[in-house]
């Protein structure tokens, strides 16, 4: 029996790629030409290349990333280094700047009302975001899957479920700071509506200071008033993570006899983790900022947060040792975000 051989296709599309380093010095020319010229102003024996439809490719994706990208970096990413340069000096608002290498963060280490307002920073990273993120995922699976079961539905919601989420996102609609006015009248010792409360339910033993008081219930109040505002986001975020889950999966583990507290920690929680851990992230870095809660509701002489220190430095005209400050949080901030995902990190389920 005879075997047809066919034969090897021939033409540029099929032309050997030469190693870079081989290219005649004319071809390497055309290859950086090519970046800026359209493909029918390339010569052909450049587009022939693998290597110019691997370019072509990228460049298509760079023509659109360019400006957006130039953009961040003028405005965001540049303004970091600013920073970090300026944390070097004794600068004062003035003209000039002088190197005074790691004076300021000398001076930072020495200095005990900035490690007061670090540990009550860290505080706050720690609690503020597990409480808020437990009252979102809570109140999103009981909007989400915490009804009564129906007929034909593996899950249902709570009646009013829609409602419930335009009242809970609601605080997210106000400014930080007229929520800080708000609840700095709601704590208020005298007409405040906390204690006014208390004594009118005959728990007026239970009347405090609430923020002019000590640091344990000032940082209490700090606490409340940052989940307060925040949870709504997280029970729409969530309610939407878990809306995405198949109900087929849902329907799987009722036939499989698994209740309510099962079906929420082997099913619900593992597939929106992803979304949990960003949240995390994110509520992580609201919590170590909490700058306008603390300077309009809270007295400085009873706690202060980092950025408000930072911000007092800023006011005396020290701007050398407030961007040092400044950078010492971006460092917490980072460090924070890298052990969360580090920690938080597991296996992909795909639905």
């Amino acid at each position: 029996m005879r075997t047809r051989t066919r034969p090897a296709p021939s033409g540029p599309a099929t032309q050997k790629t030469v190693p870079w380093r081989k290219l005649p010095p004319g071809d390497k020319l055309a290859f950086a030409v090519a970046v800026l010229l359209p493909p029918r102003f390339t010569p052909a024996r450049v587009r022939a290349d693998r290597r110019y439809r691997t370019l072509d490719k990228y460049r298509f994706i760079v023509g659109f990333l360019i400006l957006p990208l130039a953009f961040y970096a003028v405005f965001v990413i540049s303004p970091f280094f600013q920073a970090i340069y300026y944390s070097f000096t004794d600068w004062a608002g003035g003209a000039t700047a002088n190197f005074v290498g790691f004076d300021n963060y000398v001076k930072m280490w020495n200095d005990e009302k900035f490690w007061s307002s670090v540990q009550t920073s860290l505080l706050l990273l720690v609690f503020v975001p597990v409480v808020t993120l437990a009252l979102g995922i809570f109140f999103a699976y009981m909007i989400t899957a915490g009804g009564r079961h129906r007929r034909g539905e593996a899950v249902s919601g709570v009646v009013g479920s829609s409602f419930y989420k335009v009242v809970y996102f609601f605080p997210q609609v106000l400014s930080i700071a007229l929520i800080a006015v708000v609840w700095q009248q709601v704590y208020s010792s005298r007409s405040g509506l906390l204690n006014g409360l208390l004594g009118e339910v005959g728990l007026g033993s239970l009347e405090q200071r609430w923020l002019g008081g000590d640091y344990k219930l000032g940082l209490f109040a700090t606490m409340a008033v940052i989940a307060w505002s925040f949870v709504g986001f997280y029970v729409v975020l969530f309610s939407a993570a878990m809306g995405a889950i198949p109900k087929d999966i849902y329907e799987a583990a009722l036939l499989d006899g698994a209740g309510r507290g099962a079906t929420f920690f082997r099913v619900t929680l593992p597939l929106i983790w992803d979304t949990v851990r960003t949240g995390w992230i994110y509520m992580g870095i609201q919590a170590l900022d909490a700058f306008a809660v603390v300077l309009i509701m809270v007295p400085g002489h009873v706690l202060k947060v980092t950025p408000v220190y930072l911000y007092e430095r800023f006011r005396e005209g020290q701007f050398g040792y407030a961007t040092a400050i400044g950078v010492v949080l971006l460092v917490l901030s980072m460090a924070f975000t890298l052990i969360v995902m580090r920690i938080g990190r597991r296996e992909t389920i795909e639905y």
